[in-house]
């Protein structure tokens, strides 16, 4: 399913620049959100407990944290995996993108709510494919510059660019709010991530992604970022505002 988000203001203009090989290449930020879900089954009783040891002794994940997890530990004690793999193989088959998951970085990952951030500055080159796989806790995936909204439960599937703003916040909610994740209350979200290469053909053609959209600047800039309107730019942690670097309102 193709999520159609409000159209941005025609006068803003967002650049990727990110490596492909030993170059830097631009490309644009796609707005498109591709979400639905699919029947994976609850994660077995010990691989709970082991994660939740895992987060609360070794990690101590702070709110708005995401972290990774370990995989391969895992795996061994989750007999369903590859059935979760094969669910979210069969959506991005129905998507136009059979055979993709297998030659893609996937890693186990988790977070305690999500501060509102892109990660353009280091995976400008992929879209993220996500299943989720916690239960219902009352948290949603908002995207602030699309004001899109994905509501998080096992099942749950998306691919979207790393580039595009986005947070785990409380249902309902805009902002990040710390307050809304407090300690003593299973606030975890936990979640596979695959790295889909954002110039493989069906990638680009799913998300709509027009390439070498500057090339003067690609030339002269030596690190992956993102720019709107010809600055760099970051996102407001709390707000999911884009940011000058120095920090100001853009």
């Amino acid at each position: 399913m193709s999520h159609i988000p409000r159209q941005p203001h025609t006068q803003n203009r967002f650049t990727s620049f990110f490596w492909s090989g030993d170059a830097i290449r631009s490309r644009s930020v796609s707005d498109i959100v591709l979400s639905g879900t699919v029947d994976v089954p609850e994660p077995p009783a010990r691989l709970l407990a082991d994660w939740a040891r895992e987060i609360s002794l070794r990690m101590a994940l702070e709110p708005g944290d995401v972290e990774v997890m370990p995989l391969a530990r895992a795996r061994a004690r989750w007999p369903d995996y590859s059935r979760c793999v094969g669910e979210v193989s069969h959506w991005t088959s129905s998507l136009g993108l059979p055979g993709l998951l297998a030659s893609s970085d996937v890693a186990l990952m988790a977070c305690r709510g999500a501060r509102y951030h892109h990660d353009g500055e280091q995976y400008g080159g992929a879209a993220f494919c996500n299943l989720f796989l916690s239960e219902d806790k009352e948290q949603d995936l908002y995207f602030p510059s699309l004001d899109l909204r994905i509501p998080l439960r096992r099942g749950t599937v998306l691919i979207f660019d790393t580039c595009q703003p986005h947070g785990v916040v409380r249902r309902g909610s805009n902002r990040f709010d710390v307050a809304d994740f407090p300690y003593g209350q299973d606030c975890t979200q936990i979640f596979l991530t695959w790295e889909l290469p954002i110039e493989d053909p069906g990638v680009g053609q799913a998300l709509k992604v027009a390439f070498d959209n500057d090339l003067m600047h690609a030339m002269t800039v030596n690190e992956e970022q993102v720019w709107r309107n010809g600055e760099g730019v970051g996102v407001h942690p709390e707000s999911g505002q884009w940011l000058r670097k120095d920090g100001s309102s853009q």
